[in-house]
């Protein structure tokens, strides 16, 4: 049988449609790998790419579009709203199908070394791969970005796992690891004062004493008008889509503010969507096997 790994890449690119393209390419027409979606976001200044594929294949894939990426892009006069280390920021993989979490993590520690040789890229290894527990959150790696990476590989405690203790002069710093399912979840509100997003996004995530596998940030969305709390829920069967969103409505009420809607970037799990929707219809003892298409692809 074969096995089947994602890996969810973040470029430090979100507004060069040309630079994005480029990119994508690496993963278009290729024997075993599949590109399944990838979304640029202006504010963020930040693209995603979702591609599963066998492992190998997906191996060689990726090396080559971060090898593009470091190509094209330029941290030095790079500005975002997401904070960023590297023109490739983040790299993990999950295991989907056949494939346990110690492969992946094997996997993700070729990728890293692989990288580090041909593109001379300082590269941390991170979450289930990583090699010291102050490591696993990519938070606290990517602490200082881009423009404080210098100063940070510098000190003992912060030499990379794989490459140069020497930031990359145009493509900083890399984070590549294993994980589980993440989804990226955005939550728009109806003030443009980003202190409001700030101090939400502080008492939710779970470094401020909120929910244990969220991470929040508040965001100036401008082209909207509006800010935003974008957070990144690590395992959504402990820290569901609605507990989050619940939880954002109560902060909102300090401030007297409403909710104006909320956004989901890349690739989601149905049962991610069926829990929600399940909680707010108020279906007693629902189960993923009542969903029609889940039942016909088994």
């Amino acid at each position: 049988m074969k096995k089947i790994i994602e890996c969810v890449p973040n470029f430090s690119e979100g507004r060069d449609l040309s630079k994005i393209d480029k990119i994508v390419e690496s993963f278009r027409g290729k024997s075993s790998v599949t590109l399944l979606d990838y979304q640029s976001d202006d504010n963020h200044n930040r693209m995603v790419a979702t591609v599963i594929g066998e492992p190998n294949a997906l191996k060689d894939s990726i090396i080559s579009a971060i090898g593009v990426a470091l190509d094209n892009i330029d941290l030095r006069v790079h500005k975002g709203q997401h904070p960023r280390m590297g023109a490739v920021d983040v790299v993990p993989f999950i295991p989907i199908k056949n494939i346990s979490m110690d492969e992946a993590i094997e996997l993700s520690k070729e990728v890293a070394e692989s990288i580090s040789k041909e593109y001379n890229l300082p590269v941390f290894l991170y979450e289930k791969s990583a090699t010291r527990p102050e490591r696993q959150n990519l938070s606290d790696i990517r602490q200082g970005q881009f423009e404080g990476m210098g100063e940070k590989l510098r000190l003992p405690d912060w030499n990379p796992d794989y490459g140069p203790s020497e930031v990359h002069p145009t493509g900083g710093v890399t984070a590549v690891g294993a994980r589980m399912p993440l989804i990226a979840f955005n939550v728009n509100l109806d003030t443009n004062n980003p202190e409001i997003a700030d101090n939400i996004a502080k008492k939710i995530r779970h470094s401020g004493g909120g929910l244990r596998y969220c991470k929040a940030i508040g965001v100036d969305v401008k082209d909207k008008g509006c800010v935003q709390v974008s957070m990144n829920l690590t395992d959504f069967t402990k820290t569901s889509i609605y507990t989050a969103f619940e939880l954002i409505r109560i902060e909102t009420r300090r401030f007297g503010i409403n909710i104006l809607g909320s956004e989901i970037v890349g690739l989601v799990p149905l049962e991610a969507l069926t829990d929600t929707a399940a909680y707010y219809l108020g279906i007693e003892g629902f189960s993923l096997d009542q969903v029609l298409e889940y039942r016909i692809m088994e």
